[in-house]
């Protein structure tokens, strides 16, 4: 039997009937970590033991300026030198390492939408001054094309923008950007590929919902950054001011 999704995963606020009641499912439907299937126990991040939260990869110290890749020393990265990307700055919080792969797996493959909360916590936690741009006025979860969006049962981007939206007090659209084309897996892909595959992918509805502003796009994995900078050379086409990217995660 598959482990329960836990209301506490997917709501900000805790009324005080919810701790009696977890135990209570707790002893009716032992609940298992959706990434190494142990059973969930003290410091839990439901529906993360307390072990894997604690193996999360958080980027800590020095970062390119630009893309958030950590560095030795604060800079630029050689590869963004050599190509500046599309949007202004990308952050993520942990690397893509054994953990946080099987988290997102199980998040995105595995309906465990569940997983949103203590996901998007990790970016939640460091506030918008984290951001070298500080607060967006504007949050917007990369979107999935409609086809593969009914296929997946929701869309993992617009569940972490909720969260961290919720929790910064900034407002997430989920009707700005759409794709229009349905393309394919980026996965087995190369870099030039990955652009290829995305370029002219993003179309706007509302336009002026982003002249003139700073907007930050929401995504689960920065892995070259062709969704995202595609998503970028939409945004300030409409003029937008300013356009940041913000992952759970980034391959380094």
């Amino acid at each position: 039997m598959p482990s329960l999704e836990y209301l506490s995963a997917v709501a900000s606020a805790r009324p005080p009937w919810r701790g009696w009641a977890g135990a209570l499912l707790d002893l009716v439907f032992p609940p298992f970590c959706p990434v190494c299937d142990d059973r969930l126990g003290e410091g839990r991040r439901d529906p993360l033991c307390a072990r894997c939260w604690a193996r999360l990869e958080r980027i800590e110290g020095p970062v390119c300026r630009t893309c958030g890749l950590p560095m030795t020393v604060p800079g630029i990265c050689g590869a963004c030198r050599r190509r500046r990307p599309a949007f202004a700055y990308a952050r993520a919080a942990a690397r893509y390492g054994d953990v946080v792969r099987e988290a997102l797996h199980a998040f995105k493959f595995g309906g465990r939408r569940a997983l949103a909360a203590p996901l998007a916590d990790l970016l939640a936690a460091a506030g918008p001054a984290w951001l070298p741009a500080g607060a967006p006025d504007l949050i917007l979860p990369v979107p999935l094309h409609p086809r593969r969006e009914r296929e997946r049962g929701f869309n993992q981007a617009v569940l972490l923008a909720r969260r961290i939206g919720r929790a910064w007090g900034r407002s997430v659209r989920e009707d700005v950007l759409r794709r229009t084309i349905a393309t394919l897996p980026q996965t087995d892909l190369g870099l030039q590929a990955r652009r290829a595959n995305v370029r002219g992918a993003f179309a706007l509805r509302r336009s002026e919902l982003v002249a003139g502003r700073h907007v930050l796009v929401v995504d689960d994995v920065f892995t070259t950054g062709a969704t995202v900078g595609e998503c970028a050379r939409c945004l300030y086409k409409a003029g937008a001011a300013r356009v940041g990217v913000l992952t759970v995660a980034r391959v380094t």
